[in-house]
């Protein structure tokens, strides 16, 4: 069987969905792999390290996908209504894996249907233990969070850390991160190793604890109205009116001692919640930096531009595209993985081929299509 590696075409985009190391794997696997030229470059992973694991190199994209059987992609493909048809190159029956923004793209699912390509969105996979070396959510929201903090950083006029000078002392900066999944808690515990006091908020309870252990201080708004603020797969749920008013209050207050606020809070399939308002950022001290990485999907603040840095109301706004790619090397590296895990999920080591448990949950929760049709519950129908 037959793997190909496009190179990614999509704006901010310079991950690779493979590396050396899974390529090796691939290819000890039994399957052919064909990495489209350049595909890695972005990630600083040449042609020739590809060719040393075992992979062949195509001149173009069409060479590339021309009778691949399974498709590994950082983002979902190009199709027509976008000015490229990358779709069009894929035979009928092959397979697609990778992020496919599913849930924001339901007319794509069914291009993909009508292509009679079986296609996978990782990220609508279970949060369930054995799930969790496939999770392409986690992986790049880890190094997401990370970066958050530097960017910050870059930006702010002032330290982070207490210094202690003949000259006076300078006190530390004081972040606010907003949400503690993967990328909040990251955040935090970037934040509080480069010095600074660190404060958080999330409207789930449960993570009160793992934010304490990581030195910062958890901002409570309602302990008792949050006791129902999680879904069954670990993802914050939207809250009622009366905590929005509540939460509302108590991040405006603490964003007027803040000097940087990282905002991570997204709702599945939903747009981002607003967590800063406009009157917020007014209200906080000139200099002072909002990180926005939920900038994609909205933002947890309204005045956040995507893809730009910008100055309103004397406030830093960092709206940054697609931060994992702004850390391509080690991002590419961990969703390889993450790819090559839920592959051999369905390998059969007799056929060296793939063998579909069309039973099995992980499996039923991120397939989209299959045999033409939109199969995933939340798209389908």
């Amino acid at each position: 069987m037959k793997i190909a590696i496009p190179k990614e075409r999509r704006a901010n985009e310079a991950r690779v969905a493979a590396s050396p190391d899974t390529i090796k794997k691939f290819v000890g696997m039994g399957f052919d792999v064909v990495v489209e030229t350049g595909a890695g470059e972005g990630a600083s992973l040449a042609d020739d390290s590809f060719v040393a694991a075992g992979a062949s190199i195509a001149a173009d994209e069409a060479a590339a996908l021309k009778d691949a059987d399974i498709v590994l992609k950082i983002q979902r493909p190009l199709t027509a209504e976008e000015g490229l048809d990358e779709l069009a190159l894929f035979k009928k029956g092959a397979v697609l894996i990778g992020h496919l923004a599913a849930l924001q793209n339901k007319p794509q699912a069914e291009a993909y249907a009508k292509a009679g390509v079986t296609a996978f969105a990782l990220e609508l996979l279970p949060r369930i233990s054995r799930a969790q070396n496939m999770d392409i959510l986690s992986s790049q929201s880890n190094l997401a969070g990370y970066k958050s903090v530097l960017d910050a950083a870059a930006e702010y006029g002032r330290a982070f850390p207490m210094m202690m000078t003949a000259a006076g002392t300078v006190p530390p900066a004081r972040i606010l991160v907003l949400g503690a999944g993967v990328a909040g808690l990251q955040a935090i515990a970037t934040a509080k190793r480069m010095g600074a006091v660190v404060y958080a908020f999330d409207v789930r309870p449960a993570v009160k604890e793992q934010v304490e252990s990581l030195g910062g201080k958890f901002v409570e708004v309602d302990a008792s109205a949050a006791r129902d603020a999680e879904t069954k797969g670990g993802y914050a749920k939207e809250m009622d009116e009366d905590y929005k008013r509540k939460q509302a209050d108590k991040i405006a207050e603490t964003l007027k001692k803040t000097d940087i606020a990282i905002s991570t809070a997204l709702i599945p399939g939903k747009p981002a919640p607003i967590l800063i308002t406009e009157e917020m950022v007014k209200g906080m001290r000139k200099g002072s930096v909002i990180v926005d990485l939920a900038v994609e999907a909205g933002g947890n603040c309204p005045l956040s531009e995507y893809g730009k840095v910008v100055v309103k109301h004397g406030v830093i706004l960092v709206g940054h595209a697609n931060v994992p790619a702004r850390l391509a090397a080690d991002t590419s590296l961990l969703f390889a993985k993450n790819l090559l895990n839920f592959l051999s999920l369905s390998y059969d080591k007799e056929s060296k081929g793939l063998t579909i448990n069309w039973d099995d949950e992980i499996i039923k929760g991120t397939a989209l299509t299959r045999d033409g049709q939109v199969v995933h519950p939340a798209l389908a129908g």
